[in-house]
């Protein structure tokens, strides 16, 4: 071998991050499905829907706002608590919004849509 004709030399490389080397990676092979089909399994509609609530402000909500109050399952997600107030009172439902309560109770506000009165419900139901 002539001079200079050797093999290359290179000068490390230094580097403050470490990348750790990408390795063989398996498909995830689960025991049991990832979720469960029913989110309260066993719960009925009243388990969701604890009652009504019948203050000063849920008065106020009732009149002007044609939105009835309830305090419902801490575990229950608007979708479930939609449906079952549709089923409990026989009632069309706008939409919900949900609160969970300094005491860790979770309100829920259901407004309803403009052809069902809530004054009506509420006299169905026995709030006022």
């Amino acid at each position: 071998m002539a001079k200079g004709q050797g093999k290359k030399w290179t000068k490390p490389k230094y580097s403050v991050s470490f990348y750790r080397p990408r390795t063989l990676k398996h498909s995830r092979v689960p025991k049991a499905p990832a979720r469960a089909a029913d989110p309260l399994p066993g719960l009925g509609d009243h388990a969701v829907v604890l009652h009504p609530l019948y203050n000063e402000s849920a008065m106020a909500k009732i009149e002007r706002d044609n939105t009835l109050s309830f305090l419902v399952d801490r575990r229950a997600s608007k979708s479930l608590i939609k449906a079952a107030v549709t089923r409990l009172y026989d009632i069309r439902v706008r939409r919900v919004n949900t609160l969970i309560r300094p005491d860790g109770k979770k309100k829920a506000y259901v407004r309803l849509t403009p052809d069902s009165e809530a004054l009506d419900v509420a006299n169905k139901i026995g709030i006022i």
